[in-house]
């Protein structure tokens, strides 16, 4: 086997550990999280939990992996809870008034250059998500609702949940993964086809085409 293999081979057993780690790292926050109405049945479901964060983790580089791993190691430290932060900050759209009055005045603020660069990523991977349901709708009809504007007190759209999401990384791990977006972006890719491509292939699903004429049947 020539020695560039191996070292390819080597690099992606890291990276699968290193993603692995922040799965389970993210799981014990998301174990902690205090829900309304009681302890959700999801926080007791680690398979799935795993089946749907690991893929997505699997598409980012080791750089943006180590970064958001030290800020989940700094939140613990902190006394914060991430999990808990990205839901929190999905009240903006789901609860509004009850947000602003209550929840925004806890949380770190972002300011307006960070909110603007965030907004730029978002906009990009909705494009992305919405054109991977057009062209695989049976697989899309399973996933979230795409826009805010869809959001009710039961679902939360893909737009929500990311503004969320990146609402709860540090600098640094946000900067990478604006590079990773727009990495993806110049090579003509789509995370959300990435992402759903790993996760059919973990689940021994085969590919996409097969899962999508599954789903439909």
């Amino acid at each position: 086997m020539a020695a560039g293999a191996v070292m390819d081979r080597n690099a992606l057993a890291g990276k699968l550990d290193l993603a692995e780690a922040v799965v389970r790292h993210e799981f014990t926050q998301f174990d902690a999280v205090d829900s309304e109405g009681g302890r959700a049945a999801c926080q007791d479901d680690w398979p799935t939990f795993h089946g749907q964060r690991l893929p997505q983790f699997l598409t980012w580089t080791v750089p943006l992996l180590e970064s958001y791993g030290s800020d989940l190691a700094a939140a613990d430290s902190a006394g914060r809870n991430l999990l808990t932060e990205k839901y929190a900050r999905m009240m903006a759209s789901t609860e509004p008034q009850r947000y602003a009055r209550e929840i925004a005045p806890r949380l770190p603020a972002l300011g307006a250059e960070r909110v603007a660069a965030q907004e730029d990523v978002i906009a990009t991977q909705v494009a992305w998500a919405r054109d991977f349901h057009a062209r695989f709708p049976s697989l899309g009809a399973g996933m979230r609702v795409l826009r805010t504007e869809q959001d009710s007190l039961a679902e939360t759209s893909f737009e929500t949940y990311l503004r969320g999401e990146l609402g709860t990384y540090g600098p640094r791990t946000f900067a990478l993964y604006q590079e990773l977006v727009a990495e993806v972006g110049r090579r003509g890719g789509n995370l959300t086809e990435q992402t759903v491509q790993l996760t059919v292939a973990l689940a021994g699903m085969g590919s996409l085409d097969e899962a999508e004429a599954a789903q439909a049947r």
